[in-house]
């Protein structure tokens, strides 16, 4: 079946999934989907050839006096894992194919979760490849907080499953936390009931590979998803981050901002920094009334650094509140360090401000404080030495 993944589709929406990593061929630069990515880094994620497979390392972790969460792990072919369906390339099928286990976390019906429930993820390290599989399950009328936090090193490929019922509300923090070495693979599908609400936040700063793969669809009106994300890529690292909206209902809303940085350094043998941002964003025929808006903004610091930005708005009807995309990579805004400079800010110290400023219109709405602190010290660290050439 494997021909039936490089089909040519009536849209972007319209997909090719499978549970089954043979029903794809084995991905090549020349295709579309994997132009970006730098295979031979993978550790065999693409192609078969990784080392022993094992159950990815999660822990949940349930705040005190959260009631009517749950959270249970069960084997790979419980009726509650695959309910958004099968993976859309060959790595996310091959963590199906290869999971034993996944790992269900359930808001009930109607409760409501004020702190976060904490789920790790910490790399197996490197002599083996992890395979998971994450539910987060909110029930009609709930309202819930997840953070994600990956950490340590290691190669893990997994599917993220976000289920929120009608009028539910779930915000999702994802903070990419590896070591500078880890390689992760990671799609992510959000199905959205009527009336409801997504909050999906992504920080990136860690590791030597990271794919993400978020993809929201809606079931039924009035869903209203807000997609946030900050990246940082140093010398050594490459990030892709490819999105699909699907607006399939009618009166839906949709919100994407990312913001990146990048600084390389072409005196060292490792690969320059490397980002990649897709963004896609489908509006079919009977999903009148959509409002939707995607923006990619990327700052680059050094001459060895690399950013793609390539946002797409694919329309089908007319009946829309409004549609817009735009993407942008560039150096320092000369007229905010001339403004600095002319105050008596000495230009590094001036440089490092306006790096802060850039990050802090998508960081200001990350829904957890603690986390807030985190990243801006991290945006510190890496510009700690940064000669700014």
């Amino acid at each position: 079946m494997a021909e039936l993944a490089s089909t040519v589709h009536d849209n972007k929406g319209d997909l090719f999934a499978s549970f089954n990593v043979d029903d794809f061929p084995v991905p090549h630069v020349k295709d579309e989907v994997w132009r970006y990515v730098p295979l031979r880094r993978l550790r065999g994620l693409h192609d078969d050839t990784f080392s022993t497979a094992v159950p990815a390392q999660v822990s949940v972790e349930i705040p005190a006096g959260a009631d009517g969460v749950t959270y249970e792990k069960v084997a790979r072919d419980d009726a509650r894992i695959g309910r958004t369906g099968g993976g859309v390339d060959r790595v996310a099928a091959q963590a199906w194919t290869s999971s034993t286990e996944g790992h269900i976390v359930t808001f009930a019906k109607n409760s409501t979760t004020t702190e976060p429930v904490i789920i790790t993820i910490t790399g197996s390290g490197p002599d083996v490849t992890a395979f998971g599989n994450l539910v987060v399950e909110v029930e009609d009328g709930a309202t819930a907080s997840v953070q994600i936090h990956t950490v340590g090193t290691g190669t893990l490929a997994d599917n993220h499953e976000y289920l929120v019922g009608d009028n539910a509300r779930l915000s999702v923090v994802v903070h990419e936390d590896w070591d500078d070495d880890a390689v992760h693979l990671g799609a992510e599908v959000a199905e959205l009931g009527r009336d409801a609400v997504l909050r999906h936040n992504v920080a990136l700063f860690g590791g030597s590979v990271v794919r993400l793969q978020p993809r929201v669809k809606y079931l039924a009106p009035g869903g209203d998803a807000e997609l946030l994300g900050v990246y940082f890529a140093d010398d050594g690292q490459f990030f892709e981050q490819r999105m699909l909206v699907d607006h399939s209902q009618p009166n839906c809303r949709s919100n994407v901002l990312y913001k990146g940085a990048l600084q390389g350094d072409k005196t060292t043998r490792t690969p320059d920094a490397r980002t990649a941002w897709i963004g896609d964003v489908l509006i079919r025929a009977n999903a009148q009334g959509t409002d939707t808006y995607e923006a990619n903004r990327n700052l680059v610091l050094t001459e060895g650094a690399r950013a793609d930005a390539v946002p797409n708005l694919e329309i089908e009807t007319g009946s829309i509140v409004g549609a817009g995309h735009a993407a942008t990579v560039g150096r320092f805004d000369d007229e905010q360090l001339f403004y600095l400079l002319s105050r008596g800010i000495p230009e590094a110290e001036a440089r490092k401000l306006i790096v802060h400023g850039f990050f802090s219109e998508v960081i200001a709405r990350i829904p957890v404080e603690g986390l807030r602190e985190t990243l801006e010290a991290k945006i510190t660290e890496e510009l700690e030495g940064l000669s700014f050439n």
